[in-house]
């Protein structure tokens, strides 16, 4: 009974840290992409 007890705090420790890291990464990840210029394609001349 007290393995299985570990054995959940344990597993549920290990998915919350999973979880923080991969949140953290993912800000990472979009603070280290730079930002797009919003430049048009197609220009239309209207004279």
């Amino acid at each position: 009974m007290q393995n299985r007890l570990v054995a959940a705090v344990v597993t549920s420790v290990v998915a919350a840290a999973l979880a923080v890291g991969a949140g953290l990464g993912i800000v990472a990840a979009r603070n280290a992409t730079p930002e797009q210029p919003n430049v048009p394609l197609v220009h239309f001349n209207n004279d």
